[in-house]
């Protein structure tokens, strides 16, 4: 009855909205338009309560099975929203909906007047990480009780001030509490984090970092040297790494602060990559991997990619492979790397990881975005203990959650004709089955891929040998 009493109610919320949207508003003063706007947003935010129940109960009964990965990818598809968002959402829904403890007695919210604001429609989303924020920057010795009425009292005001507006009176509050002097290393360790932006359209990337005391304190000392005028030059014909530059080279060191630092980075990073001491990642030294074409190095223009998915000009290609071990793939006819191991071994080569690089670019399950830097290979067609082969055209990328959804939740695999893989959910799961095309959107410009392989209908069940 209940979900009849839902699809009832989205309906109903459809058809008021088609009504409203086709109701002429041009004949509407400013008063009138300003009121609109405000009853529209209160809608909006009441609507978000309703999504953050059913986002909590997706969390509380679904699993990565049935959701085919994670509760954030998850949400991303079917909301068509970024993975970072749907996070968001999750993070919302876990502070303003009802929990359970562990002896299955029910909880209030974690806050409880910012959930009750939520869905009278008197704050939103952006309220909520807001206050949100401040309880992760808080010190874990403040007590419960004084937690709590910081709670009520930012959700109260959140209800008259804008979001940017309540982050200056949280901080605001937290001084008046005299917590800002108590912060424990665990209180700091809890918050440092180095995180990439997407690359921008012209392949530059923005970081966040926020480092601890001791990491600031070590970067500081090091980029003091490596990033001092006239070290660690590009336009240098030969960069000063070692000793104090002379005075010629300080006067022709043109860079800002920040290039500098920028510019020793790479340095450091470069050495550490030249050394070799980095050891072993997923079955690999440690190394920048790079494909691109025979032809557009050979012209020195276009982009190549790397096993990280940052698009890479050729220009740097070029100027990289001058300065460390990278594995640069070039497709130009057949080489002489064996990719085709049969039974020979369980474990993908280094050639055959090298080109999957090139091939997949990263985990091949539906809309995941991890590279190929953090994936482990598959056997798509038919697994290694079911007799199956490790060849170049069978196996495929995948990172370890999604690769798990094979090995311990029944999802299957299989390449269809144009040597794709195409993940398939177990009966029951309501995900149809297809290809990951976000590490290649260029196919999405040509035609639609069949749904499975013609010769891949003959694949053994799982545990069975063909």
């Amino acid at each position: 009855m209940r979900s009849i009493e839902v699809r009832d109610g989205l309906a109903g919320i459809d058809a008021a909205v088609t009504a409203l949207a086709a109701t002429r508003l041009d004949h509407l003063d400013t008063t009138d338009r300003v009121g609109a706007l405000t009853a529209l947003a209160a809608l909006t935010r009441r609507l978000a309560a309703v999504e953050n129940e059913l986002i909590a109960g997706l969390q509380r009964q679904a699993t990565p099975a049935e959701l085919g990965g994670s509760l954030a990818d998850t949400l991303a598809r079917a909301t068509l929203s970024t993975t970072a968002e749907a996070k968001r959402r999750i993070t919302d829904a876990e502070d303003t909906t009802a929990r359970t403890a562990l002896d299955g007695q029910p909880l209030p919210p974690r806050f409880p007047a910012t959930a009750a604001a939520l869905a009278a429609g008197h704050l939103d989303r952006a309220h909520i990480r807001e206050i949100h924020r401040f309880f992760h920057d808080i010190p874990a010795a403040v007590p419960a009780e004084e937690r709590d009425h910081a709670e009520e009292f930012l959700a109260h005001h959140a209800t008259t001030l804008r979001p940017d507006q309540l982050r200056d009176l949280a901080r605001a509050l937290l001084a008046v509490m005299g917590h800002e002097d108590q912060f424990s290393d665990t209180d700091r360790a809890r918050r440092r984090g180095f995180t990439w932006s997407p690359p921008d359209i012209d392949g530059m990337s923005k970081a966040t970092l926020w480092a601890t005391p001791a990491l600031r304190a070590e970067l500081d000392a090091v980029l003091g040297a490596w990033a001092a005028p006239g070290k660690c030059n590009p336009n240098d014909q030969t960069p000063v790494l070692d000793g104090d530059p002379d005075p010629q080279t300080v006067d022709r060191d043109t860079r800002t602060p920040a290039q500098r630092r920028h510019d020793a980075i790479e340095a450091i990073t470069r050495a550490m990559l030249a050394s070799g001491k980095l050891g072993i990642h997923n079955g690999m030294p440690v190394t920048v991997i790079v494909s691109t074409t025979l032809q557009e190095l050979q012209a020195g223009t276009g982009t190549a990619r790397t096993g990280g998915g940052t698009p890479l000009p050729m220009t740097d290609v070029i100027r990289q492979a001058a300065h460390a071990n990278h594995y640069l793939i070039v497709y130009d006819g057949a080489t002489e790397i064996p990719l085709w191991l049969g039974r020979t071994r369980r474990t993908a080569s280094v050639g055959q990881r090298i080109v999957l690089h090139d091939k997949d670019r990263g985990c091949s399950f539906p809309g995941c975005t991890i590279p190929g830097y953090m994936t482990e290979v598959h056997h798509a067609t038919c697994d290694w203990a079911n007799g199956g082969l490790t060849n170049i055209d069978d196996l495929t990328f995948a990172c370890p959650a999604h690769h798990r959804l094979v090995t311990h939740h029944g999802w299957t695999t299989r390449k269809n004709p144009y040597g794709h893989t195409q993940w398939q959910p177990p009966p029951g799961v309501p995900i149809p089955g297809s290809t990951n095309a976000y590490h290649h959107p260029e196919r999405y410009l040509d035609p639609p891929e069949p749904e499975q392989s013609p010769k891949d209908d003959s694949r053994p069940p799982p545990g069975e040998t063909p």
